[in-house]
């Protein structure tokens, strides 16, 4: 399993990474949101992907537009892990697809929660 970690701060990335590696993911990580469609790229079937919404170059929101538009990402987990609440940037965002919200400041039962609810890392019934 693969997992993104697309956020403008080292040490943010570094807190995601510690979460989310322990569950199995193998983890890319990018400093923006052309970096991060850039790993896309690079590797393939990536499950996962965590998203700051401000970063420089290509912010969280613009990301997320460019994957959902890509049919390669249709089914790709998007979180947004951000410190936004307004609500009319949360609903856009949720119309342009993302999956789940991740309010900054959070903690690891939070973000696991999370990911509970749109079924990533659950063990296959295979």
């Amino acid at each position: 399993m693969h997992a993104l970690i697309v956020d403008d701060s080292r040490a943010m990335r570094h807190i995601l990474r510690k979460i989310v590696e322990p569950m199995g993911f193998q983890i890319a990580e990018a400093g923006n949101g052309l970096e991060g469609l850039e790993r896309l790229n690079e590797i393939p079937n990536m499950e996962l992907v965590l998203v700051d919404w401000n970063m420089p170059e290509m912010n969280g929101f613009e990301f997320v537009k460019a994957v959902r538009a890509n049919p390669a990402y249709t089914g790709m987990k998007l979180v947004m892990v951000t410190t936004e609440t307004e609500p009319s940037k949360m609903a856009r965002a949720l119309m342009a697809g993302v999956d789940e919200f991740l309010m900054k400041p959070f903690t690891s039962e939070m973000l696991l929660d999370k990911l509970q609810l749109i079924g990533v890392g659950m063990p296959s019934m295979a």
